[in-house]
Formats: C-alpha cells, structure tokens, sequence
C-alpha cells in the first residue's frame, strides 16, 4: 500500500508536468486563437472582444492560474432540479450532499460547446479502439513470436522475424491504405473510414483500424517475444523441465512464455496508455471520432481548452497503466513479492 501511495503521488507530479509544459507550449505556439474563431475577414474590435472572452487578454501566469483552479473544484451540484448555470461547462464527478466535485475543461472556442463533453464522447470510442488494436497485436505478436522461438534458426524463424522487420519499418499511414485498398475497395468486405450510425456498423467500422494497429504493434511483439524466450529456453529450468520428460508445448508455454511476461506486460502498458491518448493517425485516416481525431482538429484550429484536454486524459491514461502494470508486476513475479 506504502508503494502504491507513493507511486500515485509521483503520478500526480507527472500529470501536473506534462500539462504545465503543453499549457506552455499552447501560449507561446505562433497564430491567434481569437484571430481564427473571428475569421480572417473579422474587424480587430470583433477580434479583441473575442480575445477578452476567451480569457485570452490575462497575463500568462494567471491563465494558468485560473486553468488549474477550474479544473477540480468543489460547487453546488442542482439547484432545483437544474444545474448550475455558472458550472454549465463542468461536469460533477463525485457528489458530496448538496455540492459535487466539479471537473471543468472549459469551452471549445470553435465548436462552442463544454469540452467535457467533447472528450466524454470520444474517450469510449478511443478506447474500443485502442482495447481492440491492443488485442490484435498479442495475438499475433504473442502467437508469432513463440512460434519464431520454439523454431529458432528455422526457415520459419527466419520468415517470421524478417516479416516483423517489414511490418515495423512500414508507417501506420501505409499499412492504412494498404488494407482499405483490399478489404474496402477491391473485395468490398468492410466500409473505407467512418463510424456507422448502429453497433453493427460500428462494429464493421472498427475492423480496419484495429487491424491497421495489430498489424503494425504485433511486429514489435514478435521481435519481443522472440528474443525473450530464446534467452529463457536455454535456461538451466527449462533443460530440467525436459529432462523430466514434460512435452514441448508446456515447456514453451509454461516455463518459457510465462518468465516472458514481465517485459511484455511493461510494453502492453506503456502501448495501451499512448493508445488511449489517440491513435493519431489511424484515426485520422478512417476518419474514427476518437480522441486522436479531436486532438489533431484541436491543434489546427489552435483550440487551446481542447488541447489541453487531450493532454490531461492522455498523460492521466499512461500513468495509469504504469500504476496498473506495477501491480501486476507483485502477482507475475514471486522475487517481488519476495522483496516486498
């Protein structure tokens, strides 16, 4: 518990970091926001009143200020049965009696809405997304890799290994393309981008992408995979459990995949946490309305409460998969728990 405690403590200093550095970088980055909610045409009186109601006007420091101080806070949670006007763009979280606790993002100055409720509708769709890429590249990086070890210095290792190689070197964008080209425009089997409008169709809609993550994620599996348990199949255990007579596969899987783990699941943390902040490509070019999406339209639009919201789910999704995969760590491991 001591262990969990501090690593949620540092977790709450990272997350502080990266936001403080991306609320930085958002100030000073060139362009005007107010500038492009007016439009180019816009008079400079429209464009400075614009400016003081996004709070654009402040000094820097106390822009900050205010950002933090809005986005947890502690305000009445209903008032007859209506919410509060003045915490119209926050969301509560936690009631406590008559008051909640209130997160606010605040507004998009291009889409004119709260941007809670931005990220609440994309968040679900960014994680179906990333649970399924995530699923596609363990069993096909998993399964190749211990096939690759199981035959090492084989044809099929050869094969194998070589064929990651050339998934790894090929960018997200291509292998996109590649699978539209086939699955969407030459065979006709699945829809080219989009999201559907029934769980049907978003189901379809979802094959693509996750593909397009599994194909491109399981090649560096396989290479992970198959180094690990090439080291581990030599081991002085693994010559005693075949010398005990116990058949090939439960050597392998047993006593060869399961030392294999801790590395793997380290990786799988680390991945799933950067997936759930957005597969910026991949949903760009199937057009997914997920997180990745809304960030990449956020930073063209130079929408800085949008931005930022990106940036808190995505350094909060990988500190919680880091403290998640610590976790695991005490259950897959005996000599920590034996440090412990």
């Amino acid at each position: 518990m001591r262990h969990l405690l501090r690593r949620l403590g540092w977790s709450v200093f990272v997350v502080w970091g990266v936001v403080s550095i991306a609320f930085v970088v958002n100030t000073f980055l060139p362009g005007d926001p107010a500038r492009m909610v007016a439009g180019a045409q816009a008079r400079p009186a429209d464009v400075e009143r614009i400016r003081l109601q996004l709070g654009l006007g402040d000094p820097a420091l106390v822009q900050y200020a205010h950002f933090w101080r809005r986005l947890v806070h502690v305000g009445p949670g209903v008032i007859d049965g209506k919410a509060d006007p003045a915490h119209a763009n926050c969301a509560a979280v936690l009631p406590l009696g008559a008051s909640a606790v209130h997160i606010d993002l605040g507004r998009s100055a291009q889409k004119r809405q709260p941007v809670v409720d931005l990220v609440a509708t994309r968040w679900p769709r960014t994680f179906v997304l990333a649970l399924a890429g995530m699923l596609v590249q363990l069993l096909l990086g998993l399964g190749t890799g211990v096939f690759a070890a199981a035959r090492r210095g084989s044809w099929l290792d050869r094969f194998l290994v070589g064929t990651s190689l050339l998934g790894i070197s090929a960018p997200t964008f291509l292998i996109a393309l590649v699978l539209q080209f086939v699955f969407a425009r030459g065979l006709g089997w699945l829809p080219l981008d989009g999201f559907g409008t029934t769980l049907g169709e978003h189901a379809r809609c979802l094959v693509l992408p996750a593909l397009t993550l599994g194909v491109y994620g399981a090649a560096y599996y396989t290479r992970l995979v198959r180094d690990e348990m090439v080291v581990l199949l030599q081991q002085d255990w693994v010559r005693t459990a075949r010398a005990k007579g116990l058949s090939p596969a439960r050597v392998v899987l047993r006593h060869g995949l399961r030392n294999a783990l801790l590395p793997i699941v380290t990786a799988v943390g680390l991945d799933f946490g950067a997936l759930m902040g957005g597969a910026v490509v991949t949903e760009t070019v199937f057009r997914w309305p997920g997180l990745g999406e809304l960030s990449v339209r956020a930073l063209l639009d130079r929408d800085g409460p949008v931005i930022l919201a990106c940036v808190v789910v995505t350094s909060m999704a990988i500190v919680a998969a880091n403290v998640v995969v610590d976790a695991l760590y005490t259950g897959l491991d005996p000599r920590v728990r034996s440090a412990s």
